[in-house]
């Protein structure tokens, strides 16, 4: 089932998440669920907080961009309760976008190489070093899961050039192809 993308501007974006646990109801579900949104928004990862949730999961497809990203080819990782450690490298900047924040992109600096742990779909653990536009996408996607989003890693100076865009997605004025979810009104 295709889920609404929430937009920049809702809460849910900025709180830290909560650990998950196998008891979790509908877990299979939720992220057949979230592996469909992110297919159907034509995105290469998920955040559950991107879809109203506060629970530390992330569904990413990297393949899509194996043609321009070796490193990515055969991708496909269910991320539950990850933990990254950043490892020696020097940081690059690369264009950057989320669905979260329709019709932006900024180059975001980040390092190249991380070492992740986390837990699969099956609450299996793994351990493994990524490096690249790989990486690139899981501190994407595991910053959603800290309340952060790609635009809190641009300058001040890119913020301000950029508000009027900001506040037009929180305002509602802004169109997608695929379901999201305003900012509430405030009132």
């Amino acid at each position: 089932m295709r889920l609404p993308v929430y937009l920049y501007g809702h809460p849910v974006l900025r709180k830290i998440t909560a650990p998950v646990t196998p008891d979790y109801e509908g877990f299979k579900e939720l992220i057949d669920n979230m592996f469909s949104t992110m297919y159907d928004s034509e995105g290469v990862g998920l955040a559950a907080p991107q879809i109203g949730l506060g629970h530390s999961i992330v569904v990413i497809d990297a393949d899509p961009v194996k043609d321009s990203f070796p490193e990515c080819a055969g991708r496909r990782l269910v991320l539950v309760n990850p933990e990254i450690e950043v490892l020696d490298g020097e940081a690059v900047s690369r264009e950057e976008g989320c669905l979260s924040l329709p019709g932006l992109s900024e180059k975001v600096s980040r390092v190249e190489n991380i070492r992740m742990r986390w837990l699969d779909e099956n609450f299996e653990e793994h351990d493994e070093v990524f490096t690249g536009f790989l990486s690139r996408i899981i501190q994407h996607e595991c910053d959603h899961l800290q309340g952060k989003l790609y635009i809190d890693h641009i300058s001040m100076i890119r913020k301000q050039l950029i508000k009027s865009k900001l506040n037009n997605i929180i305002a509602g004025k802004v169109r997608c192809d695929y379901p999201v979810k305003y900012a509430p009104k405030k009132r």
